[in-house]
């Protein structure tokens, strides 16, 4: 017995040595686990860092301006849908741009150039009606833009609150005012449903029942000039319907009615001249460029 008792010893020993290492190892283990995760907190943080730095709103030029000639209606339109074009690039670079430069960043890299080229822009529509009307003044006081940061800023807080985690309400709570949202959403759907059927429809005389006989060797180019007119009809009444509410009492006819009749006047032309390469080429087909908003 007393030689039996050290080897029982060692035993012992070499057996809570390698536990106390087993618990060491897996202390070690669930620490680096521990230490790799990220808090949901951090994320929240990063998330709310991201955010949207805010949109760029400049005002409306098409509804300040007087009757356009239909001598500067192209120019005009073209220099309108620059003036759009302007604004989105502002607002590429706005969201491609977070976290650069200082606090004067955005006005002098983004707002200032684009206030300089609606300048240009918009002295270039000027002079083209006056060059058959009188030149309207004062348009330079629609270039500069501002930046709307109020909504990104409203929706980052709303989205941290503690509601949402749970903090100051439970599940029902929530559910509430998930169904209140819906029904809100529904009912402003329908409203604006309503103000689409109100704003009315662009309606343009029939070319086709005015053409004479198409010269077999014409159809294909009458045809596709003949949808092309319908294309246009369509897309001139979802602008309509898109803009319900933009402009003054000039927006229609400046931004839709007269970029429209300028397109139809360019495809009826193309399609007298189709007809005429083969037989006697069509007049008067002009008379039925121009459109009505129908209420």
């Amino acid at each position: 017995m007393s030689r039996a008792l050290p080897k029982y010893n060692k035993r012992r020993v070499a057996i809570i040595g390698g536990a106390a290492a087993v618990a060491l190892s897996g202390a070690v283990i669930a620490g680096s686990a521990l230490a790799g995760t990220p808090s949901k907190s951090s994320g929240n943080n990063a998330r709310t860092l991201a955010a949207s730095p805010g949109t760029i709103t400049c005002q409306d030029v098409a509804s300040k301006l007087p009757a356009i000639p239909a001598s500067a209606q192209a120019e005009v339109t073209r220099n309108l849908t620059l003036l759009q074009t302007q604004i989105q690039e502002a607002n590429n670079r706005l969201q491609s741009t977070v976290g650069q430069g200082g606090p004067n960043f955005v006005n002098n890299a983004i707002l200032g150039p684009l206030k300089d080229k609606r300048v240009a822009t918009i002295n270039r529509i000027a002079t083209a009606i006056g060059r058959t009307a009188a030149k309207p003044t004062g348009l330079d006081a629609l270039a500069p833009c501002t930046l709307n940061a109020a909504g990104a800023n409203t929706g980052a807080n709303k989205g941290n609150g503690n509601k949402g985690n749970g903090n100051n309400g439970n599940a029902n709570t929530g559910n509430a005012g998930s169904g209140a949202a819906a029904n809100t959403t529904a009912t402003g759907g329908q409203a604006a449903g309503a103000g689409a059927s109100a704003v009315g429809t662009i309606t343009c005389p029939d070319v086709a029942s005015k053409l004479p006989a198409i010269p077999a060797s014409a159809q294909a180019e009458v045809t596709r000039n003949l949808t092309l007119l319908q294309t246009q009809i369509q897309e001139a009444n979802n602008r309509l319907q898109s803009t319900v509410g933009q402009g003054g009492p000039n927006f229609v006819q400046n931004a839709i009615l007269g970029p429209l009749a300028d397109k139809r006047k360019s495809t009826v032309d193309r399609i007298a001249t189709a007809i005429g390469r083969t037989a006697a080429k069509p007049t008067g087909l002009d008379s039925l460029a121009a459109c009505t908003l129908t209420k």
